[in-house]
């Protein structure tokens, strides 16, 4: 019985991890190349019941009972990195990647430390001293790790490559990375992406779109779907719970006095 009670609260606790994560992909739905993430569950692994240091069994002999169930728990979040949608902005500066491959930013923190940070997010503009950065004013770095500077008076114009011509002068190129597993990027924020222990980075084959914006890949339909599916599974579990309290007390109020 009271197997059964930690069974449905291990339930629980899954199904509200999986309704976190909807949510954040939900409040997402509008962030500029944001990927939606997933959840996985498995069950606890099965734990052998014995008898140890009992009388009847004898205090040097273990007896098996058999196997327990303690329910499910939480497994490992995903990323899902499928493409979004492109929107048309019509903005030479705002770009979108077509197949695989990431922005590398120089991003600073609010500690004022400086490092290398990777989004899908091509929603970019000039600053005022010309150099190209996105909405938070990090810098957009080309092809060589460097920041990209140019005349704000010319007429730009970005190609798939993201080579950058002014008044049909080169002067400079977007760069763009991918990474062999992205099983070793770790999600830092809404769209930013950092390399752990072990990333390594190839060739991006992705081609750049200039006055396009990848939309996030989250399927508003498709979450309002799982919203009730796990709202349902939630409120199966407290019901169960519910019915094995009131099933306990009677067994102890009503039972136990006979």
């Amino acid at each position: 019985m009271v197997k059964g009670l930690y069974t449905a609260y291990t339930g629980m606790l899954n199904e509200q991890h999986r309704m976190d994560v909807l949510s954040n992909n939900m409040a997402n739905v509008t962030t500029v190349g944001f990927k939606k993430e997933g959840t996985t569950s498995q069950s606890f692994d099965d734990v052998l019941a014995v008898k140890i240091k009992d009388s009847t069994v004898g205090y040097n002999n273990v007896q098996r009972e058999g196997l327990m169930q303690p329910g499910v728990k939480i497994g490992e979040n995903y990323i899902d990195w499928s493409e979004g949608s492109f929107r048309v902005t019509d903005n030479t500066y705002d770009i979108a990647i077509g197949g695989e491959g990431f922005f590398a930013l120089e991003f600073t923190n609010k500690a004022g430390e400086t490092k290398t940070m990777y989004t899908r997010n091509g929603e970019f503009k000039l600053n005022t001293d010309g150099y190209l950065v996105n909405c938070d004013g990090d810098y957009v770095l080309d092809s060589n790790s460097q920041r990209i500077k140019i005349d704000t008076t010319k007429d730009t114009v970005i190609d798939k490559n993201g080579n950058i011509f002014q008044d049909g002068t080169y002067a400079a190129t977007i760069g763009l990375v991918d990474f062999e597993d992205y099983n070793y990027l770790a999600r830092y924020g809404e769209n930013y992406y950092t390399p752990v222990e072990g990333a390594k980075t190839t060739n991006a084959t992705g081609k750049m779109y200039s006055g396009y914006l990848e939309t996030a890949n989250v399927s508003v339909v498709q979450e309002m779907v799982n919203l009730i599916s796990i709202s349902r599974q939630y409120e199966s579990n407290q019901k169960i719970i519910q019915t094995m309290d009131h099933t306990l007390e009677i067994a102890a109020n009503q039972i136990g006095k006979v």
